[in-house]
């Protein structure tokens, strides 16, 4: 007789193998503690076999019955259903190992060794808010550019355009990796270029006036906070970096006999290698914070970390300028890079060297790479002239304060 799905459910283990039959080779086998599987019974070139159909109740009597036919099927095309199911599995596992999400890992922790924590982070966290939820189980080669616009779209909806282009990118480095490594044949992401909402243009706040450039360094040099934040203001004019490469300098990058400090390509917008020439104003900021952290990892180690193994979080620094006085609207960290850019040219410097010093992307790639040290002379004379001159600047609005009336 058939079974029925009240005998399957009811049947409980009696402490010895129980095979109680379906017909056409589909039996239900109980384990003497009782735990309950399908199997199928059937001959193949004229040998005895068996194939485990699934668990009860995951697989119920219905759907076992169903894979008896299609069993079957294979059978009158020649195809062992055993073999059959091994070799799906085998590939079932092979594609989870080359998942999106193993992949991108993989990606990430061999490109990373050199990263610092925080932007590894911030890309770790992207991928697991905006990509991982919908496409890190899939094969990498199965997803399709419609498939990963789809999941990016649902980060600019959110209102997080940027962050929908910055996932983007990384999207199309790891699938240049699975090409490399053989498991992927395109960067689908490069399909994507133009589908998503242009980036807006930043405008950051800046003082460009010379007589506000001067009392803005006087209220740097008065600013009451913490030595290493002090500092940090101190060199931001100095320097004009972006305030995460400021926020998160490492003593290994400066070089105190070449006046140099050299920021790694994994650091930079344009992950290129960046000279910076010290002015002789800088380096005395440096060797001032030197005696405070030179024994730990960061030049500027967050407030209460003694091991100097964390470094400042450039918030602090946006922090710092609005208790020095300065609203959003007036002056931001990286309104540093614009009053340089807008002084260095009126002040008539080249182009070209104000442009290699604000580290601007070369729209030759190959070319960029190997002119980071370009102009380096001139830039070095510049760097030095345009400290002296915020010198001038600040020394005229200190003079300007002390004048009877003037504040």
């Amino acid at each position: 007789m058939k079974l029925t799905d009240t005998f399957v459910k009811n049947r409980k283990g009696n402490g010895a193998v129980q095979k109680h039959t379906d017909g056409g080779g589909l039996y239900l086998y109980i384990t003497p503690e009782g735990a309950k599987s399908w199997r199928l019974g059937y001959r193949f070139m004229n040998r005895q076999k068996i194939l485990v159909i699934g668990p009860y109740p995951t697989i119920g009597l219905r759907e076992a019955r169903e894979r008896r036919e299609a069993a079957k099927k294979m059978l009158l095309d020649n195809i062992d259903p055993s073999t059959a199911k091994q070799e799906a599995k085998a590939i079932a596992a092979n594609a989870a190992k080359s998942s999106f999400h193993i992949i991108a890992l993989e990606w990430l922790n061999k490109y990373s060794i050199n990263w610092t924590k925080a932007y590894r982070g911030h890309i770790l966290r992207r991928l697991e808010k905006y990509v991982f939820p919908s496409l890190g189980k899939r094969p990498i080669k199965s997803i399709t550019a419609p498939e990963l616009l789809e999941a990016l779209r649902r980060a600019e909806n959110k209102g997080a355009g940027f962050m929908a282009h910055q996932a983007l990118s990384e999207c199309g480095r790891i699938f240049r990796y699975a090409i490399a490594t053989g498991r992927a044949e395109r960067d689908i992401a490069a399909d994507l270029r133009g589908a998503l909402t242009p980036k807006r243009s930043k405008h950051f706040a800046a003082i460009t006036e010379p007589q506000s450039i001067g009392r803005l360094l006087c209220s740097l040099e008065e600013y009451n906070g913490t030595f290493t934040l002090r500092c940090a203001l101190r060199l931001s004019p100095l320097v004009f970096v972006r305030p995460n490469e400021l926020a998160l300098a490492e003593w290994k990058e400066i070089n105190f006999d070449s006046n140099e400090w050299r920021i790694p390509g994994v650091r930079m917008k344009m992950r290129q290698t960046h000279i910076v020439p010290l002015a002789p104003q800088a380096v005395s900021i440096l060797r001032e914070l030197h005696k405070l952290s030179s024994q730990g990892r960061f030049v500027f180690p967050a407030r209460g970390n003694t091991d100097n193994d964390t470094p400042m979080n450039r918030v602090s620094l946006v922090r710092a300028l609005r208790i020095a006085g300065y609203s959003k609207e007036e002056m931001t960290q990286h309104g540093f890079r614009a009053m340089a850019s807008t002084m260095l040219n009126e002040l008539g410097y080249n182009r070209d060297w104000i442009e290699r010093q604000l580290a601007h992307g070369d729209r030759n790639g190959v070319r960029a790479a190997y002119n980071y040290a370009e102009y380096l002379p001139e830039r070095r004379r510049m760097m030095e002239e345009w400290a002296n001159y915020l010198d001038t600047l600040r020394e005229k609005a200190r003079q300007h304060k002390q004048e009877p009336g003037k504040r």
